[in-house]
């Protein structure tokens, strides 16, 4: 529950720095979890990520910077992260889905 109330408070707090996401992007917009990852990035721009992995722990909550293709960069001034999105979002028999560094996301809500 503490670690939740982190996230929120760290997202509240960034997306008064976040740029809106364009509208040929929303379909980003959700909370997306897959194998080990979970990703939540907000119409506003603030994106929130975690992920399990060889027994460690990433995690990042920043606004969006940036997009380059499909790719999306976020963080503050020359602290920055790339997602690498090999399948952007698209919709499989009404389910949304992406591929973010290569890990299938599913969205689980908007």
């Amino acid at each position: 529950m503490r670690k939740y109330l982190t996230v929120l408070a760290m997202t509240l707090f960034l997306s008064g720095c976040a740029e809106p996401l364009p509208e040929e992007r929303r379909d980003y917009v959700g909370q997306w979890q897959g194998t080990g990852m979970e990703l939540l990035i907000l119409k506003d721009g603030t994106v929130a990520y975690e992920r399990i992995k060889g027994g460690g722990s990433t995690s990042v909550n920043a606004p969006l910077k940036e997009f380059v293709g499909d790719d999306f960069t976020v963080g503050i001034l020359f602290m920055t992260t790339t997602f690498d999105v090999s399948s952007p979002p698209h919709e499989v028999d009404g389910v949304w889905k992406m591929t973010v560094d290569g890990v299938e996301l599913t969205r689980v809500s908007e």
